[in-house]
């Protein structure tokens, strides 16, 4: 099997500086790829001290989203690791990846776990060791609920299906993934994997996490997960994903549950005088209103992924 590593770069040259080393050297089976996403820094000259990592030059910032289909459309492999420019690779890390999708045909993603840089006995926010959604609609991850990361004591060494896989480092069947026309490219950053997970799953492919590999993930590297644009994405993006692939109940009640959450949420940053965060949250409702039309007639297959779980109760 074929594998590729692709890295997503915008005007991150320290980071391939500083990261890029340990993906060469723990890596040594595999095409390296950096996907240039646009950037004015010195990224493309930092590139040129590593001549086994091949460049892939994009005229501009295009988002995650599309930067990477069309960074993966210029790449010849069975198999895709999109891996975040901000994480440290480890020895034989793509072995158990590798082996794990050729024994389960029926695989079209996966992820590692995912552990603290600064922290390595810690879970890192970004993915965990595999993701699930509870039944307010809300993200969580084995190993981390809101913000709190647990210690990895081998609790989570086993591997089996989750609901979404990180994209900090996620490795993708490229049939698959061209199959199902990549990320939805309009959603230019934050939950394009979760979207692209549930597609799948809706069509019968299956989502993994592997317990026995593990990458360590800096994290922050776009966007603070206290940042306003990234609470603009993440709320007008996991709506038009759960308006595309959750059956018609499920759906209904998660825009009552979510709507009461976000109000709240709105009252909640007015109190702490964070109008930024208000305005975010209001445009990202905005947003969304203006695509669902187009959005609820284009709904195919369908999944509902909620679980009885509760992030708030157990934050």
């Amino acid at each position: 099997m074929t594998l590729a590593i692709a890295i997503l770069n915008y005007n991150g040259a320290s980071l391939l500086e500083r990261f890029l080393p340990s993906v060469i050297a723990h890596t040594p089976n595999a095409q390296l790829v950096v996907i240039d996403n646009g950037s004015t820094d010195n990224s493309i000259e930092i590139l040129k001290q590593f001549p086994r990592v091949r460049c892939i030059a994009l005229e501009r910032n295009m988002g995650y989203a599309k930067g990477y289909n069309v960074g993966i459309a210029q790449i010849d492999a069975e198999l895709i690791c999109l891996l975040n420019s901000d994480v440290e690779v480890l020895p034989n890390w793509t072995n158990a990846m590798v082996d794990f999708f050729k024994y389960h045909p029926l695989a079209a993603f996966a992820q590692p776990k995912i552990k603290d840089l600064n922290n390595p006995e810690y879970f890192e926010y970004a993915g965990a060791a595999g993701g699930f959604i509870d039944f307010m609609g809300l993200p969580y991850c084995r190993g981390r609920v809101g913000r709190h990361c647990d210690k990895d004591v081998g609790q989570f060494n086993d591997t089996i299906p989750v609901t979404w896989a990180s994209g900090a480092c996620l490795f993708v069947r490229k049939p698959v993934f061209e199959a199902l026309g990549g990320f939805d490219a309009s959603f230019f950053m934050h939950f394009e994997e979760i979207d692209l997970c549930l597609r799948a799953q809706a069509v019968g492919h299956q989502v993994w996490a592997v317990g026995t590999s593990e990458v360590l993930h800096l994290g922050g590297g776009s966007l603070t997960t206290d940042n306003p644009k990234k609470l603009f994405y993440n709320i007008r993006n996991s709506l038009i994903t759960y308006t595309k692939t959750l059956p018609l109940l499920p759906l209904l009640w998660l825009y009552i549950a979510r709507a009461t959450f976000d109000t709240s949420l709105v009252l909640f940053y007015m109190v702490q005088l964070k109008f930024e965060h208000v305005r975010a949250i209001m445009s990202a409702y905005d947003s969304f209103l203006d695509r669902f039309s187009s959005t609820y007639k284009a709904r195919t297959a369908l999944r509902n992924p909620l679980r009885y779980f509760s992030v708030l109760l157990n934050f």
